[in-house]
């Protein structure tokens, strides 16, 4: 089977990564495909993701798959050469008759490090440590709630929860709006699957987006009345060229911690799950020392879950990359999922070893300025959980097969089915 395309726009008919069909399929058989790019065409062409925006209205032609990790680094690591802010970092074609202001994931310095600078202030370490203990707490709200309870969802009884109340207690979200702006959020992720038949995609987004608007705004006006040491605070007292945020600004961070930070560790906390039930024998060395061995394995669940698949960055001059040209303007997609299964960056990739070392996984990204600045909050709620779980429930068993997320750019699982015992 040939792959190669050097130099080449020639799309590879043996590697279709743009249908709905190959999305909708599990993270094994996907990366079969991104396993013949590795070794064939680390960075080659393909059309635009299937979508059902008329050309003539997205504009899109193809775009350039790196999914070597060490490309990966090399693209992350020079935004001066590829771009998060010219076309955004969402691979599928939009309309851009709906765009909306981007986010500071969709910016490049020096805007970008204004938004960075503010909300770091939510991520320091010692912001970090002020949260542990009620994260600790909440997990063992969570875990304890479900003993005893026989069959459950794991991801809607578990999974779910402890993300969802981690953002919300960091922006000061009220308790009677918290399921709300967690379910916007939910919402936004998988569109395709949590919009009603009778309403239109692009409807559908416009009105979780504005749900998520609303409890910001709100949020912040009422900090600048009642200041509290939380995140919404710092928002409502922000200042940049001695402008405050204006809404859209608001409803942008809004949207990316509703997303991101909810999405992110649910679906590694349920990954992983998975991933322990079908290796038991990964399990019986987790639990024959939790509390010693939790802390380092921590990145084994990330690197295996490769919760984000992709952003994408935009070319801002002619530059040679994996043995191709590509030139100003063209799309490059940057599959953190392929590069956490790279044979070169990993001994036995493709296996789940939680102590693995050395440990370069990009779970949180490949380094650079829009290196995850919830890694720290990520790992904290990480090792609560599991830890909470095998000590509560040392049984928990996977009883049925799980249902896959169909999504382009986060891996996860909808549904999984376990026995509490």
């Amino acid at each position: 089977m040939a792959l190669t395309n050097n130099n080449s726009r020639e799309f590879i008919d043996d590697a279709d990564i743009s249908s709905f069909a190959f999305w909708k399929r599990n993270f094994v058989e996907r990366d079969e495909t991104f396993g013949l790019l590795r070794r064939n065409a680390p960075v080659s062409w393909h059309p635009h993701l299937e979508t059902t925006i008329p050309p003539e209205v997205h504009g899109e032609v193809g775009f350039w798959a790196v999914v070597k990790a060490a490309d990966i680094r090399f693209v992350s690591q020079n935004h001066e050469l590829f771009s998060s802010a010219e076309r955004g970092v969402m691979l599928r074609p939009m309309d851009p008759r709906q765009a909306m202001d981007p986010t500071f994931l969709e910016m490049d310095p020096p805007d970008h490090s204004k938004y960075r600078k503010l909300m770091s202030a939510a991520f320091t370490p010692k912001s970090v440590a002020r949260l542990q203990d009620k994260i600790g707490e909440r997990a063992h709200q969570i875990v304890s709630a479900v003993v005893g309870a026989g069959e459950i969802d794991f991801v809607t009884s578990v999974a779910e929860t402890l993300p969802m109340l981690t953002v919300a207690d960091m922006l000061g979200v009220p308790d009677e709006l918290v399921e709300t702006f967690a379910s916007a959020g939910r919402n936004l992720v998988d569109i395709r699957a949590m919009c009603p038949p009778d309403v239109p995609a692009n409807t559908y987004f416009a009105q979780q987006v504005d749900i998520l608007r609303q409890i910001g705004l709100e949020l912040v006006k009422h900090r600048h009345t009642h200041p509290a040491d939380d995140l919404a605070t710092a928002l409502a007292g922000a200042k940049y060229d001695a402008q405050f945020m204006s809404d859209d600004e608001i409803t942008s961070v809004m949207m990316l911690l509703s997303v991101a930070g909810n999405d992110t560790t649910k679906q590694t906390t349920t990954s992983t799950v998975l991933a322990l039930d079908r290796n038991p024998g990964e399990k019986a060395w987790l639990l024959a020392d939790l509390e010693g061995r939790i802390v380092k394995s921590v990145d084994e669940f990330i690197r295996h879950a490769s919760p984000v698949i992709q952003f994408s960055r935009t070319a801002t001059r002619n530059v040679e990359l994996g043995g191709q040209s590509i030139s100003a303007g063209d799309k490059v997609a940057i599959f953190y999922c392929s590069g956490n299964r790279d044979e070169d960056a990993f001994e036995e990739p493709e296996k789940f070893i939680l102590d693995r070392r050395p440990m370069p996984h990009l779970g949180f990204g490949g380094g650079g300025v829009h290196f995850c600045l919830g890694n720290g909050i990520a790992k904290v709620q990480l090792r609560a959980i599991f830890s909470e779980i095998y000590t509560l429930l040392p049984r928990l068993e996977v009883v049925a097969e799980p249902e896959y997320l169909c999504s382009e750019e986060f891996h996860g699982i909808n549904r999984l089915l376990v026995n509490t015992h």
